[in-house]
């Protein structure tokens, strides 16, 4: 009887941030994401960027992608939570709440070793963040260490769209 209680109580308390874990919690980012990320945008205009919760630089950059996805909507937007401070999922989702990158498809690195996760996306990329790769078309990748300027990310956008036609 009292395992049954415990187990009800339980249930009671983690309940409800199961449910506001949704769908729209960030994905884990783990072996093999990378891959998955390029061919499930091959073709399409997508900017990836890669920022972290203890980020002060992501902090005031992050409200300015959350207006270019807006002005953009033919750009895919992805973010990638790659901050070395382990276990954030909740302080993640409220900052991409708060900037308007709620709706983007967001991931957070999910593995303790985070050096693995970068090698598979650059080898040369020691960790620094705030950084965005701008991936065009014909899957050529722009990177750009630290913060992006909109007005780069507009001129690019605008190229991807005269490519179509």
């Amino acid at each position: 009887m009292k395992r049954h209680l415990l187990a009800a109580l339980v249930l009671l308390v983690t309940l409800p941030s199961a449910l506001a874990a949704g769908e729209d919690a960030p994905k884990p980012f783990e072996r093999g994401s990378w891959q998955k990320l390029l061919h499930a945008h091959a073709g399409h205009p997508t900017l990836v960027h890669f920022w972290g919760v203890t980020c002060g630089p992501c902090k005031v950059e992050l409200p300015q992608l959350g207006r270019f996805m807006k002005d953009h909507p033919d750009v895919d937007v992805v973010t990638i939570s790659a901050d070395l401070v382990p276990n954030l999922p909740e302080a993640t989702r409220s900052m991409l709440d708060q900037t308007g990158l709620a709706s983007a498809e967001n991931w957070i690195f999910g593995d303790g070793f985070a050096e693995r996760l970068r090698f598979e996306i650059d080898p040369a990329w020691q960790g620094d963040i705030p950084r965005t790769m701008l991936i065009a078309r014909d899957g050529t990748i722009t990177t750009i260490e630290g913060s992006a300027e909109i007005a780069d990310l507009n001129k690019w956008s605008d190229a991807q769209a005269t490519t179509i036609r």
